[in-house]
């Protein structure tokens, strides 16, 4: 795969809605991918939409940087164990797996956006797993994984919920999984990614509700 640059300036805000991507293929013939960010080639920091038809494998591989993945549907495997819809990954640098998929599945998936440091490999059931109350009434809260200055979780919007004004240091990126979430630059359905950069300033709120996978902190470098 030749190197591609997409969206690779984490300086500059981006919004794109993945539902309206073409697939492309990968190095298996079975699954595909909607690219929403990637720098490089076969091996890339990249964010993507991935889909796994029924049969899907991947031979064994190397993580060098990381992983994280959220199962929208269906049910993806390997080796150490079978992730379900709404499961969160997040296989640590220096981390190996051979992935498949027996039935089919789509995910969104984060490579190579990990501190080298963070070595904890972390598996959330987020359909089974608690829920806390947010800063403000309507919001929910489950945290999934944190290293320095990096978080990420999931975000439960009821409708009609307003956040505050706030600043995103170290930036901030959202994918909508559910609903339509919004701010004062625009609405984004289901399947939407925003990437805001360190230091942006915005003033979330879902008139419908939603729900949001957000990661921070990670955009300083």
């Amino acid at each position: 795969m030749k190197p591609i640059m997409l969206n690779a300036d984490f300086t500059e805000r981006c919004v794109v809605n993945s539902s309206n991507l073409p697939w492309q293929p990968s190095s298996s013939p079975l699954v595909h991918r909607r690219l929403l960010e990637r720098n490089g080639g076969e091996v890339a920091r990249a964010t993507s939409i991935v889909r796994y038809d029924a049969g899907a494998t991947f031979d064994a591989h190397l993580h060098e940087l990381g992983e994280e993945i959220l199962v929208i549907d269906g049910t993806l495997s390997d080796e150490h164990g079978h992730y379900g819809p709404g499961t969160y990954l997040k296989n640590p640098p220096g981390s190996s797996h051979a992935p498949f998929s027996t039935g089919g599945c789509t995910l969104f998936v984060k490579l190579r956006h990990l501190d080298p440091e963070d070595t904890g490999r972390v598996v959330v059931h987020t359909l089974q797993s608690p829920w806390y109350r947010g800063m403000v009434d309507g919001l929910m809260v489950m945290p999934l994984s944190e290293f320095g200055t990096r978080h990420t979780a999931m975000v439960r919007w009821a409708p009609g919920t307003y956040f505050n004004p706030h600043r995103h240091y170290g930036g901030e990126e959202i994918f909508v999984v559910e609903g339509v979430f919004s701010d004062e630059h625009g609405s984004y359905p289901q399947g939407s990614w925003i990437r805001s950069p360190h230091l942006s300033q915005h003033k979330p709120f879902s008139v419908e509700g939603c729900l949001i996978l957000v990661k921070t902190g990670h955009l300083l470098d």
